[in-house]
């Protein structure tokens, strides 16, 4: 059975996640900036690595290896062609993190942006305790007043197919998971965005 994730165009996704009134793109490119550059890591795995965004803050002498991880193969071809710069050092992993966490190798750090509402709490700590990384971050959207988890725009009939796969998550609900599983959060910070939706980014360390 495919995953909803299969069938959105990357071009779809990434005019979305740039628009003015969404931008969740460019929001996403500082954060990751700062998530390379956070902890002492020679390794780091990317779940949800889409077109490789954020991938422009690295050099090729940062990491010993980067890991991106994405259900589809055509993001990862994506990446691959955007981000040359990298070859040797960046590997791609086509993998569905909720069935296929066996192939997922070991990483110091873990990036999931964005990733946890479409994997659940269960599957997430099921493929972190598989990656076994010192460190995590992780961006997931609060939606505030409005009802809607996907932004309004042009595109936005483009996503319904995710509502199967979908997750309701909250910060306290992602500590929680995180901390049974032997991770301290040691990290809160919020960005707003322009229609009242925040990026929330929480760090955790092993303890």
């Amino acid at each position: 059975m495919s995953n909803p994730w299969e069938k959105i165009g990357l071009d779809d996704y990434e005019r979305h996640m740039s628009l003015d009134t969404v931008w969740q793109l460019q929001a996403l490119d500082g954060i990751m900036k700062e998530q390379f550059n956070a902890y002492p890591a020679k390794t780091a795995m990317i779940f949800g690595i889409a077109g490789g965004n954020g991938l422009g803050n690295v050099c090729a002498w940062d990491f010993e290896k980067i890991y991106g991880v994405d259900i589809n193969r055509e993001y990862l071809k994506a990446v691959e062609k955007r981000y040359p710069q990298l070859s040797g050092m960046l590997e791609c992993i086509r993998a569905d993190i909720v069935t296929e966490a066996e192939k997922l190798p070991t990483a110091d750090m873990l990036i999931a942006d964005l990733v946890v509402e479409y994997i659940g709490y269960e599957a997430f700590v099921r493929a972190v305790s598989k990656v076994s990384p010192r460190y995590v971050s992780c961006v997931i959207q609060v939606n505030g007043d409005e009802r809607e988890w996907v932004s309004d725009s042009p595109y936005i009939h483009v996503f319904d197919i995710l509502e199967e796969v979908h997750h309701s998550i909250d910060e306290k609900g992602l500590a929680a998971a995180l901390g049974k599983a032997g991770y301290k959060e040691v990290l809160h910070d919020r960005v707003a965005l322009p229609n009242g939706k925040t990026l929330v980014r929480a760090d955790y360390v092993k303890e």
